[in-house]
C-alpha cells in the first residue's frame, strides 16, 4: 500500500554556507515537521555564525524558473519566504504568488543579519511591504524589523497595526530583543492584537531561529493545520530548537532542529 506523500513546501531564501540559517534551516525544519523542503535559491552569501560579509542575488528570471519548475511538477502546499536580497527578487516571488493565490504564504521578512547587518535596501523594503505583505497569511518580523517596516509608528502596537493595513492575515511579532524578563511574541490579525505568547529567555544567541518559525509555520500549514494551532506549536518547536542548540562556530549557537530524534540520550 503506498503511503501518504509528505507535503510540500516552497521555499525561497538565501544560501547559508554555516547551515544555521537560510535554505538548510528551512529544509531540515520542514523536515522535522514531516514534511518535504523544495528550496528556490534567491541569494548566495558569505558567512559565518558570526557575521555576514558578502551576498549576492541571483537573476530575476533564475528564481521564478526554479519555482515554476516545483509548480509545475509537484503539489506545494504553502510557500515560505525567507531572504531575498535585492527588489527584483522580491518582484520574482511576486509573480509566483500572483499565479497561486490559493496556496498559504509565510513572510519572514529578513532585514539584517543577527549581528546587525544590513540585507535589505530601501527599494526592498518597499517592495516587499507593496508586493508581498498583502499576499501573505503569515508574518514573522522580529520587534526590530518591524519597527523598520513602520518607521512612522509610535509603538510596536502602532507598527503592527499599520502593517496589518496591508491586508496579510497574521502578524506574529517575535520579541526576543526586547528589555524583557521573559521573550514575549504578540499575534495580530483582524485589525487588532489576538494573543501573546511568553517564553523562557534562552541565555545564547542563535543563529536561524527567525528561518525556523517561519518555516516551521509553513509546514504546519502544509498539514492542513488551523492557523492558530500552527503558530502555537510552531512556537513551541522553534524554543526546542534552541534550548538543545550547539555552537558550532565561534559565534552564535545553531538551533538543533532535530533534537527530538536525541531524546532519552543521556538519560534524559
Amino acid at each position: 500500500m503506498e503511503s501518504a506523500p509528505l507535503p510540500v513546501v516552497l521555499s525561497f531564501g538565501g544560501n547559508d554556507p554555516t547551515g544555521g540559517a537560510g535554505l538548510q534551516a528551512d529544509i531540515e525544519t520542514v523536515a522535522s515537521m514531516g514534511g518535504h523542503a523544495a528550496p528556490v535559491l534567491t541569494t548566495l552569501t558569505v558567512q559565518d555564525t558570526q557575521d555576514v560579509m558578502r551576498m549576492g542575488s541571483l537573476d530575476l528570471t533564475l528564481i521564478t524558473e526554479q519555482a515554476r519548475a516545483v509548480l509545475e511538477d509537484m503539489p506545494v502546499a504553502a510557500i515560505k519566504i525567507g531572504l531575498l536580497g535585492s527588489s527584483e527578487a522580491a518582484e520574482a516571488v511576486h509573480t509566483i504568488l500572483v499565479d497561486y493565490p490559493d496556496i498559504p504564504v509565510v513572510l519572514d521578512p529578513v532585514l539584517a543579519s543577527g549581528s546587525g547587518t544590513e540585507l535589505a535596501d530601501a527599494d526592498l523594503i518597499d517592495a516587499i511591504l507593496s508586493l508581498l505583505f498583502p499576499m501573505a497569511n503569515v508574518i514573522t518580523p522580529n520587534s526590530l524589523e518591524l519597527r523598520n517596516l513602520a518607521p512612522e509608528a509610535d509603538s510596536l502596537d502602532a507598527c503592527a497595526q499599520e502593517l496589518l493595513e496591508t491586508g496579510c492575515d497574521y502578524l506574529l511579532v517575535t520579541g526576543t530583543h526586547e528589555n524583557t524578563r521573559h521573550v514575549v511574541n504578540s499575534l495580530y490579525g483582524n485589525k487588532r492584537l489576538l494573543e501573546t505568547y511568553q517564553w523562557e529567555r534562552l541565555p545564547h544567541i542563535y543563529h536561524g531561529s527567525g528561518c525556523t518559525l517561519a518555516a516551521a509555520i509553513a509546514a504546519l500549514l502544509a498539514h492542513g493545520i488551523e492557523p492558530l494551532s500552527a503558530l502555537r506549536e510552531a512556537q513551541e518547536y522553534t524554543w526546542e530548537t534552541l534550548r538543545n542548540a550547539n555552537r558550532l562556530g565561534m559565534g552564535q549557537y545553531i538551533p538543533n532542529r532535530f533534537f527530538w530524534t536525541q531524546e532519552g540520550e543521556a538519560g534524559e
